[in-house]
């Protein structure tokens, strides 16, 4: 399947479950793939808002802000994903996020 039509299809299911962060999030990997970042970082951001023991997003939205350059702003997202990663008790996250931010912060 193409990346427009696997965007396209999230975004149908979306339409009948508009927060569903699951939906939300893998909509913004694909807008990842697509070169899409803003879209990506919109829903990110708001998944992280409205949800944010939804660990997962953290690590994807500290990597594209990253990847943009906006280094002190990751390192942000990091931290606060390693706060409720810790306080979920998911270890496997929080050490990839303290991974990435100890890259970072170095």
């Amino acid at each position: 399947m193409l990346n427009n039509e696997r965007i396209e299809k999230l975004k149908v299911f979306l339409q009948n479950s508009p927060t569903d962060s699951f939906l939300q999030h893998a909509l913004a990997l694909e807008y990842i793939k697509a070169g899409n970042n803003s879209e990506a970082r919109k829903l990110f951001e708001e998944i992280l808002t409205r949800e944010p023991n939804y660990i997962g997003s953290y690590y994807h939205l500290g990597k594209l802000l990253e990847n943009s350059g906006e280094r002190e702003l990751a390192i942000e997202w990091y931290e606060k994903g390693m706060t409720a990663a810790k306080a979920a008790g998911d270890n496997h996250a929080y050490n990839e996020l303290q991974g990435a931010h100890e890259d970072l912060a170095d």
